[in-house]
């Protein structure tokens, strides 16, 4: 078999735990598996990296900062080429520049367009452990790139994908993919299995475990993903396509994202084309908006809310009041919210789950703010303060608890 093994930060955070991950990568040689390992930087390292950056250049040339913060991969993947050279392994560490790993030129979110897996080829049919850092590449003007938090991930994916390897497994600091978040939800459970759409949705709305580019690489290329922990030897979670599983829950899981805020245009004239002058200055300033509701009034003003990340929501409203062609009375913006979904593939085939939902939050007396959908989940908006006893309440709703 030909595997890719990703390893992230809290993995490799130390010269013991890199040791530890050389044993592991040892095990899958000792069964006679071709391995590519694919590591992030030591835990803290990157952070530290854009902190050097910022402290000597705050408005940083972007093209100088990707060189600095794609070291922190570069580092680990020496480490752990030399702990495995010295358990006898034939290994090796690769740059992403060295294959290349080819990408657009956007610097800070580069999208990887192709790997030459060529001479990688060679150096696994003979037997060496090809040892990468994720998160970089090379851009089209031969300058260092990086992929963005959490590019690691998508890096294995894409290697995976290129090297037309049996399974890619992601090794973090957990045993799997839970139902919901087990550090609020205590009787969260483990998945078995979970499809690339519901995985996808997860990652989207909240969910950590996964980067949502790598599951939307591992879905287009059928990819099987593994998603195992690095510090037991417990099962994880198949991330498959939905064929492979067989019996489908009606919701799979329940997601949360606190990088929510809230912004209301009041009294808004409702005429034809508003909403394309209210999202169009948006769009141009590269602010991502998610869900939208519309409440018109009998005077014919219309009050229009929509969701962008927090970081976003000052750059959205400077961007909508400096809009000459937008006539409102205010702009209200409100950053403690959350957004809470449920997801599951089983929802195409079964009605009542958005009344199950809201029924179990009205209960609560939790009050819904925003409502979106999909073919596969139902999100809703509601206070931040409420976010553990939503969570709860929903869990338990929707039968996700534990024995």
């Amino acid at each position: 078999m030909r595997i890719v093994q990703k390893f992230g930060g809290t993995s490799v955070a130390n010269v013991e735990r890199i040791q530890a991950v050389a044993l592991r990568v040892k095990g899958e040689v000792d069964e006679g598996h071709q391995v590519v390992v694919a590591v992030s930087a030591m835990a803290g390292v990157t952070n530290q990296l854009i902190e050097y950056c910022s402290a000597v250049s705050p408005l940083h040339d972007a093209r100088e900062h990707d060189v600095v913060v794609s070291t922190g991969e570069q580092i680990t993947s020496g480490l752990l080429a030399m702990a495995l050279q010295g358990l006898g392994i034939q290994a090796r560490s690769w740059q992403g520049w060295q294959l290349p790993i080819r990408t657009d030129g956007v610097h800070g979110k580069a999208r990887i367009r192709d790997i030459d897996t060529q001479e990688l080829e060679k150096r696994l049919e003979s037997g060496e452990v090809a040892v990468i850092p994720g998160f970089q590449g090379l851009g089209d003007d031969n300058r260092i790139t990086t992929l963005g938090r959490g590019g690691t991930d998508t890096t294995a994916v894409a290697l995976a994908a290129a090297l037309h390897a049996d399974r890619c497994d992601i090794y973090t600091d957990v045993e799997g993919v839970y139902t919901t978040d087990p550090r609020i939800v205590p009787s969260a459970r483990k998945l078995d299995k979970i499809t690339y759409e519901e995985m996808l949705e997860m990652a989207s709305l909240g969910a950590r475990v996964l980067q949502t580019r790598s599951v939307e690489l591992a879905m287009n290329h059928r990819v099987p993903l593994q998603v195992l922990s690095s510090f037991s030897n417990a099962s994880g979670t198949l991330v498959c396509d939905e064929d492979e599983i067989v019996e489908k829950e009606i919701v799979s899981g329940i997601a949360y994202s606190m990088d929510e805020a809230k912004v209301t245009l009041v009294k808004v004239e409702d005429r034809p084309g508003i909403a394309a002058s209210i999202f169009g200055p948006l769009a141009d300033a590269n602010i991502n908006v998610d869900m939208i509701v519309q409440n018109v009034s009998e005077d014919g003003s219309t009050d229009v809310t929509f969701t962008v990340g927090r970081v976003d929501v000052g750059r959205a409203k400077e961007a909508v009041q400096n809009d000459d062609s937008i006539s409102f009375e205010s702009v209200i913006t409100d950053d403690a919210v959350v957004k809470v979904s449920v997801i599951g593939v089983g929802m195409r085939s079964h009605v009542g789950v958005a009344k199950t939902m809201f029924e179990a939050l009205a209960e609560k007396g939790i009050n819904i703010q925003v409502i979106s959908t999909s073919e596969i989940k139902v999100s809703v908006l509601i206070s931040e303060e409420y976010t553990e006893l939503a969570l709860r309440s929903l869990h338990t709703a929707f039968d996700l608890d534990g024995e």
